[in-house]
């Protein structure tokens, strides 16, 4: 790590991919960059398409990006794209929804889809780990020079997501939503530790604001750059207001000696000052709305109790109740009479002990393994008890990898079973976006966002694509699993 790292600013009103290129260029040839080995480039593509327009990095901002590394990678460089994109849906379609692969085939770079590939154990011994080993995508391990090129978004559970937050999407499904709970800023500081970027271009020339998958287009106009990316997510966090140690994954990275977050300590450079910065982002909004307020005014109750391990009045930002806030503006998306057709529901999050003002027409909700209630409802006593099984007694080894299709399937049995109850418990941790969407579809009688004839049969296609393409790596006899002590390319601080 240099001594004093740097956070490049410059402006970009548009989506020029020649700028961006040239931009790019110039920060790479400023910070004496040269991509070699194995060279893996990072976007965003939680979600991508006509429905999510400004949830990931843009295809034209990623051409950009990797036709500059082209220009500078010493001879014999691989240089890949890869990524796992969000709710259940398979990285191919998330690639094609955002327009990646032609312009793939243009640069020359191969993608790669890590919910497709051979997972890595990476062994953590820092004091504050969350548990012992984790696991990401072999193209993650082995890479030789990693450069993370994320969207500028606010998140409903983090705050932000600038570059450590993009990390999420190093780890495939069944892996990610490990952790990712109420010690969600924690997991992101503890896969710092896999490794840690040698280059960051964000896209910031169309921000999004309030949420993540369906967030509120916010005209910034920069493409920021830099080499770390403490120091980075600390200067992004300036731009628009916020105090980086709010942020818990950045200030446990900071923390654990990744970077600054003193501006004396960082160079900020670029043909906009940091000042300027701040100008553009004037009435930026953030996420970090908590469940109850979101859902005021709307046929939904919610109610929130702490989670486990948690004091009285802590608040599980990273797993169920936020999934249900990106779930039901996903819904409003694709079914455009969601708030309408919904019935008066109540939905239930952790330790709740207050009052459930329902009806006797009404349905009640719990969801999450940690949530609990003894009360009554609507005349009825209820006793529901949490099934909650603390961290330490979940080995990564045991995830399963559920695709969205069984996970239909799944929803459709219970909910068949539960068809008539007045009280419905739906446990998982966390329930996932996915999971919570499919309830929403039965709750409602909502259209499926996963049937919608717009985009089924390239849902279809590129779902059987995944599955033909991690059938043929078990015939080859790849283990999905293996283990390794530290990768190639690990984080500069030792643990």
């Amino acid at each position: 790590m240099p001594e004093k790292p740097t956070v490049i600013l410059r402006d970009c009103p548009t989506y020029d991919t020649d700028a961006i290129t040239s931009i790019v260029g110039d920060a790479l040839d400023s910070l004496d960059l040269k991509p070699h080995g194995n060279t893996l480039v990072k976007p965003n593509c939680v979600a991508a398409g006509d429905k999510f327009p400004h949830a990931y990095t843009r295809p034209e901002f990623l051409e950009g990006v990797l036709s500059a590394v082209n220009a500078r990678a010493v001879p014999n460089t691989s240089v890949r794209l890869g990524e796992r994109c969000g709710i259940t849906v398979p990285t191919r379609y998330a690639y094609r929804e955002a327009g990646y692969y032609p312009m793939l085939e243009r640069v020359g770079v191969e993608p790669v889809h890590f919910d497709e590939v051979g997972q890595v154990e990476i062994h953590l011994s820092h004091e504050t780990r969350l548990r012992d080993s984790i696991y990401v995508p072999e193209p993650v391990a082995s890479a030789d020079f990693f450069v993370n090129c994320p969207k500028f978004k606010a998140h409903p559970w983090t705050t932000v997501t600038f570059s450590m937050k993009n990390y999420i999407g190093i780890q495939d499904d069944r892996h990610r939503l490990i952790d990712h709970d109420h010690k969600l800023n924690e997991k992101v500081a503890d896969l710092q530790y896999v490794l840690q970027p040698q280059f960051i271009a964000i896209d910031a020339i169309t921000a999004g604001e309030g949420r993540m998958l369906t967030p509120v287009p916010f005209d910034l106009g920069l493409v920021i750059m830099g080499n770390n990316q403490v120091a980075f997510d600390a200067v992004c966090c300036h731009i628009i207001g916020v105090d980086p140690l709010s942020v818990d994954h950045i200030r446990l990275a900071y923390e654990n000696g990744f970077g600054p977050v003193d501006l004396d300590a960082i160079a900020i450079e670029g043909d906009v000052t940091l000042q300027q910065a701040k100008e553009k982002a004037t009435g930026f909004r953030v996420g970090l709305i908590r469940v109850e307020e979101y859902f005021e005014g709307t046929n939904i109750s919610a109610h929130a109790g702490p989670p486990p391990e948690g004091e009285p009045d802590d608040y599980c930002w990273g797993g169920c109740p936020g999934a249900m806030e990106e779930a039901i503006e996903i819904m409003r998306l694709f079914d455009t009479e969601t708030d309408e057709k919904m019935p008066q529901t109540h939905i239930v999050f952790g330790a709740y002990d207050g009052e459930i003002d329902a009806g006797p027409d009404d349905k009640v909700v719990f969801i999450g393994d940690c949530t609990s209630f003894s009360g009554d409802i609507a005349g009825t006593s209820v006793d529901i008890g949490s099934v909650y099984v603390d961290r330490s007694n979940k080995d990564p080894l045991d995830a399963k990898d559920v695709d969205i299709f069984a996970k239909i399937a799944s929803v459709e049995r219970e909910w068949f079973r539960t068809r008539g109850d007045a009280v419905v418990e739906v446990r998982g941790c966390p329930v996932s976006v996915a999971e919570q969407i499919l309830l929403l579809v039965k709750l409602g009688h909502l259209n499926n966002p996963y049937f919608d004839r717009s985009q089924a049969l390239g849902f279809t296609n590129c779902y059987l694509s995944a599955r033909t393409q991690k059938l043929l790596r078990r015939l080859r006899g790849t283990p999905y699993n293996s283990s390794q002590g530290a990768p190639r390319g690990a984080a500069a601080v030792t643990s």
